[in-house]
């Protein structure tokens, strides 16, 4: 598989905006999820952990998933994870790890994700029973966050009640949603929802 994010690894941490809208989406699950330090975390779609960093200090394990191995590495070089991490680079919508987690969080990586259904049946599969998750992306929009168009990009944002609905159909309850952050564009701004769900 081709790695779309080999060049953009090397600087990922360093942009502001991408700092702003990590530290938004971070604080937004450290608001509403209750973790503990008995909780095994999957990040799916982790890219260089600005996600996890936030959630590691507080949890027993996060495993960060994704399948750009050159932000995985970026990640692992962290000292601070160092202990708390493992990372995996493997597409789990099509090669699940038969390991079951307490929470599936994600920021910005359902976008990529052609198969909607199929990922959120897969997130079912990696939880235990009870288990959260805890999943931010952008609400649907005209196109122009990623603009221009950008590879591996399949979904313009999501529509809240529709992808509730999705949740649903895959067993989950208690699904609601917040607004977690909105980023300022030039061409305007790009709220940013935060779905939060559990397995029955």
């Amino acid at each position: 598989m081709t790695d779309l994010f080999k060049e953009k690894a090397k600087d990922w941490d360093a942009n502001e905006r991408r700092k702003q809208l990590s530290q938004g989406i971070g604080g937004a699950i450290l608001k509403n999820v209750a973790l503990n330090d008995q909780m095994h975390v999957m990040d799916f779609g982790a890219g260089t952990g600005l996600i996890t960093a936030q959630v590691a200090p507080l949890v027993k394990k996060v495993t960060a998933v994704d399948v750009s191995q050159s932000m995985l590495d970026k990640l692992v070089s962290k000292v601070e994870l160092q202990g708390k991490v493992d990372i995996l680079c493997q597409d789990i919508t099509a090669h699940p790890t038969g390991v079951e987690h307490d929470l599936i969080m994600s920021a910005m990586a359902m976008h990529h994700v052609e198969d909607t259904h199929n990922m959120v049946q897969k997130f079912a599969q990696h939880l235990k029973s009870g288990g959260q998750l805890a999943l931010a992306d952008l609400d649907a929009e005209d196109g122009g966050f990623h603009n221009p168009p950008s590879e591996g990009v399949f979904h313009k944002g999501f529509d809240r009640a529709a992808f509730g609905e999705i949740l649903r159909l895959h067993g989950f309850k208690d699904i609601h949603f917040v607004t977690a952050y909105t980023a300022e564009r030039e061409n305007g701004n790009y709220p940013i929802f935060l779905a939060m769900a559990t397995k029955h």
